[in-house]
């Protein structure tokens, strides 16, 4: 199966299941920290029409805080295409580099609204301010600051790169934070040089674009 849900995880399928923590906690990319090995995880190695992407294999972990929603991505790769001189500005185009990324939204009526957060194995960032509805060439807002943080790091014995991000929930949702809220998501990773990029998606979108928002999956607070 390409998609994976460990045995702490929920099996309800399209659902994301992230663990309340009561402090916030310093970024250090590492998966073996206690606050990642109490998290649940899903693992996933297909692309976006949901077909297996051997060597891609891509465990995601998530908490959360009264202030902060937490993401890891532990990815393993065969290559890495990166940016040449990468800055430590946000960075538009990233995705045409290897990259994590996090489509959230909390609106499940007005789903072409939601927030795009993209992370680089460099530590390159690009967040951005979605609205479908503005129209094509101006449905993205990368002036947009969010204010989130992220930390990478790369292990080239074991062939992984590790990214956590933190991103404040006043960027991302209207309501107070509590157990039992939903929003909606999807994640991905894109893998690779041309012509043989690879595009791996949590939730497949059964399109070219991962700017599919009919086909995001949920996050749940618990």
């Amino acid at each position: 199966m390409p998609c994976l849900l460990s045995a702490a995880a929920s099996a309800e399928p399209g659902v994301f299941r992230t663990l309340y923590t009561k402090a916030d906690f310093p970024l250090t990319a590492d998966p073996r920290s206690e606050v990642w090995a109490a998290a649940p995880s899903v693992t996933t190695s297909q692309d976006r029409y949901g077909k297996p992407v051997p060597g891609a294999e891509t465990t995601i972990r998530s908490r959360w805080t009264g202030r902060h929603l937490y993401f890891l991505f532990v990815s393993r790769y065969e290559t890495l295409h990166l940016k040449p001189n990468p800055s430590k500005e946000e960075t538009w185009g990233l995705w045409d580099y290897d990259v994590v990324e996090v489509f959230i939204g909390h609106d499940f009526e007005k789903i072409h609204l939601y927030k795009e957060f993209e992370v680089s194995p460099q530590n390159e960032w690009v967040d951005l301010d979605v609205d479908k509805s503005r129209g094509e060439g101006k449905s993205v807002d990368w002036k947009w600051n969010s204010g989130f943080e992220s930390r990478t790091r790369i292990d080239e014995s074991s062939r992984t790169w590790i990214c956590e991000m933190r991103i404040p929930w006043t960027s991302i949702d209207v309501r107070t934070p509590r157990a039992g809220n939903e929003l909606r998501l999807n994640l991905y990773r894109i893998e690779g040089a041309p012509p043989n990029r690879k595009f791996i998606a949590w939730q497949p979108v059964h399109a070219q674009s991962y700017h599919t928002p009919e086909r995001f999956g949920r996050l749940r607070l618990e």
